[in-house]
């Protein structure tokens, strides 16, 4: 087999690994948070989780010390995804259903085009991708429409933290594209590691600051949900994405976030027994579509020469 084709076939158990890991951690989230405070939750599996794979590249003789600027742009990057984007994710679970939770994602790919755009600057999306990412808000605008039709108290409760889910999914793209932007020839596993054990501190020190030791029940639902989420999630799901963002573009890679969708809507229904209405249904459908327009459209890497402003001749 060619190295061109082992590269491919590692792309694709990659993704496959993301897209089923990650697809379930929505599941794992709502149960974790049905007794355990967000932040403390948050925190005990990324600390969990950082300190062993440290440990693990440790015994297997990885790279461990890096530069302070190193390690504080691994802190950032860590924090931004897994504080900005997991944390605000726990939090809304408290409230809105899990498959509903993970659709509302779906528009991670629109801002990873934009801050492709604007801090990477080398590449490109065809008009079918484009599409493919309008036609992917027009999803999110018909799962929405519920909350936004909505007036009583508990609808607009919901929608406030529906939308607050968007403002994670920014944080969790910009903390991916400075991840490629700040790649600096670090070990991806053991920078990952970092990453997660950054992230589980500053959510710990959040957890304190709430009090949420005074408010945690410690039962064996919610541990066994956080002991999966530290190796379906922090393992193999996040180590398999920082894999995918070091060889395909941001915009391919966040195509995960239509397809775990999927998986998390038919999980939340079978385990949770969470409703599907028609919005649900119809959204998904055109998040769907979105997703194949999007993964089937070419990226266009920018050269020297797309980026230098037209001459003018004498005579046009």
């Amino acid at each position: 087999m060619s190295p061109a084709d082992q590269n491919r076939w590692k792309t694709i158990l990659a993704f496959g690994l993301v897209y089923v890991f990650w697809g379930s951690t929505y599941l794992g989230i709502a149960i974790a948070v049905e007794k355990i405070p967000p932040a403390l939750m948050c925190g005990t599996r990324f600390l969990i989780a950082g300190t062993l794979m440290l440990g693990y590249c440790g015994l297997r003789g990885r790279r461990l010390l890096y530069s302070s600027k190193q390690l504080r742009h691994m802190a950032v990057v860590g924090v931004l995804l897994l504080m900005g984007g997991n944390l605000t994710l726990s939090y809304a679970e408290r409230v809105v259903p899990s498959g509903l939770s993970a659709l509302l994602i779906a528009i991670t790919p629109l801002w990873f085009l934009v801050l492709d755009a604007w801090l990477l600057g080398d590449h490109h999306i065809s008009r079918r991708g484009q599409i493919g990412l309008a036609l992917g808000i027009v999803g999110l605008i018909v799962l929405l429409w519920p909350k936004l039709m909505a007036t009583g108290q508990i609808g607009r409760r919901e929608l406030w933290y529906c939308l607050s889910l968007t403002l994670g999914s920014f944080s969790w793209a910009l903390g991916s594209v400075l991840s490629k932007v700040w790649q600096s020839g670090e070990d991806p596993i053991s920078a990952t590691a970092w990453q997660v054990t950054f992230a589980g501190v500053a959510n710990l020190i959040f957890a304190l600051m709430m009090g949420d030791l005074h408010h945690v029940v410690w039962t064996s639902r919610g541990v066994g949900a956080i002991l999966y989420l530290v190796v379906g999630g922090s393992w193999i799901g996040y180590t398999s994405y920082i894999w995918i963002l070091n060889h395909v573009p941001s915009s391919k890679a966040s195509t995960y976030a239509y397809v775990n969708p999927v998986v998390a809507v038919f999980l939340g229904w079978l385990v949770l027994h969470e409703p599907i209405d028609r919005f649900i249904l119809m959204g998904s459908a055109i998040v769907v579509v979105s997703v194949i327009l999007v993964t089937s459209a070419k990226i266009k890497t920018r050269t020297v020469a797309d980026e230098m402003p037209a001459v003018e001749t004498a005579g046009d």
